[in-house]
């Protein structure tokens, strides 16, 4: 038995954690134990991949098995990194489809918490580049699961966060790319309603991501920096770069002390860096050349960034708010955020587009997300925000949960009710549960 967290070192638990090497010893680890969850690079925040009484580390499932040049679909294990795949495919021409905010997550773990990424307005999550997926379930029978066969399973499996089975290898597709950098136009808002007026006019840009400063009030209450994106041709490179398009530099990466005094983040040095952070942005306004990593995953050069918050951790707050109340939504919960003074120095904004799935989180209209240090005054300022959420229609991200009560989930996400009918029905519960999905009541 051992201590397992997520990513955000919050809650902890105390359960078994075991890694099996092929289908076999899989198979039994499932028939042997009350209940598994699967567990991939512990990058979900919260504890949905921490199982009670056991854990399953996919690690050894980390295999490449094929790759089609003509239609980009690669076949994987399902613990194989999106930085693997990236590293592996990226000098090729080919890229993800979709991807979240880290490279670091497993291909089974951005399936089960479905991502999304900067592109979802225009491309949708996950699953839309999911063709198939292979499943194992509490009897250790491997089902194979797409939009024609097995299409139900398949279609709760994408966002199920584990709870449908063991995901053990899938098909995705890649996009081409003409090389691996990012045109990158930065533009400011001076408040929340310019931010949204940026990201509707933007609506053609491949990518679309705002940094909010969530501290900012009166007339710049949620000012911000909108950053677009374009995978760059030949032609915005400069001669060395088009020399060589795909070629990976190595990324700068910085390492965070393993204890990082707490008491550096405060209302005060938040709502300096939040200032400082803005100013610098906007004064640096306009187009530029980044590559890949700078631009998809800012927080993978800071190595251990987790740490920051001290030992007691962090809690992400993350909502999405429906299109036609997303604006006094915004606004309600950045004045309830200033008010309180807890605020996040991560706290981003970004537009998603339609999206009709089973469970999966998105749905058409804004997402915000800010990351708080675990205290008892963070604590019932994200309860604040659940209700305020809640007023204007929103839900939440299962992926980035680590305190959400299960009354709060059942109001807020109707559908919770019928994922946990599916589970029983299908003999899926006990089987499969989750610290969270117990919390929860999933």
């Amino acid at each position: 038995m051992i201590m397992l967290s997520g990513w955000g070192n919050y809650p902890v638990a105390r359960a078994q954690l075991l890694a099996p090497r092929n289908e076999a010893e899989l198979q039994t680890l499932i028939s042997g134990n009350s209940s598994v969850i699967a567990r991939g690079n512990g990058r979900a925040y919260g504890d949905s991949a921490i199982g009670l009484p056991a854990t399953l580390h996919m690690r050894h499932f980390n295999r490449m098995i094929s790759f089609d040049a003509e239609t980009g679909q690669l076949v994987a294990e399902s613990g194989v990194l999106l930085g693997d795949i990236i590293s592996a495919f990226l000098p090729c021409g080919w890229f993800p489809a979709v991807v979240p905010g880290t490279k670091f997550v497993t291909l089974g773990g951005a399936i089960a918490a479905d991502v999304h990424g900067k592109n979802h307005h225009k491309e949708g999550s996950f699953r839309n580049c999911l063709d198939w997926v292979d499943v194992m379930g509490p009897d250790g029978t491997l089902r194979r699961c797409s939009a024609q066969e097995n299409s139900e399973l398949f279609g709760w499996t994408a966002g199920g966060m584990g709870l449908t089975g063991i995901i053990v290898r899938a098909a995705i597709r890649l996009r081409a790319v003409p090389s691996a950098w990012i045109r990158q136009q930065t533009q400011p808002a001076a408040n929340l309603d310019a931010a949204i007026e940026l990201f509707e006019r933007s609506a053609s840009a491949t990518y679309s991501v705002a940094w909010i400063d969530c501290l900012s009030e009166g007339s710049t209450l949620g000012r911000s920096l909108v950053m677009l994106g374009e995978h760059a041709e030949l032609q915005d490179l400069s001669a060395q770069q088009a020399a060589t398009p795909y070629a990976i530099a190595s990324a700068k990466t910085r390492q965070v002390p393993p204890v990082f005094p707490s008491f550096f983040l405060n209302r005060f040095s938040v709502r300096a860096f939040n200032s400082a952070y803005y100013w610098a942005g906007a004064r640096k306004a306009g187009m530029l050349i980044a590559d890949w990593n700078r631009y998809f995953f800012p927080l993978d050069a800071l190595l251990g960034w987790n740490r920051i918050y001290g030992r007691k951790g962090f809690a992400q707050f993350q909502c999405v708010l429906p299109l036609d109340s997303a604006r006094r939504g915004l606004r309600g919960l950045l004045q309830a955020i200033s008010a309180a003074g807890q605020g996040s120095f991560l706290a981003v904004l970004k537009r998603l587009g339609p999206q009709d799935s089973p469970f999966s989180f998105p749905m058409e209209g804004y997402t915000l997300a800010l990351d708080f240090p675990v205290n008892p005054r963070s604590l019932a300022l994200m309860e604040d925000l659940d209700r305020i959420t809640i007023a204007h229609g929103g839900r939440f991200y299962l992926a980035k949960d680590s305190r959400m009560h299960a009354d709060t989930l059942r109001t807020a996400d109707p559908r919770a009710a019928g994922f946990t009918g599916m589970r029983q029905s299908s003999g899926l519960h006990p089987s499969f549960q989750s610290a969270q999905s117990q919390r929860l009541s999933l």
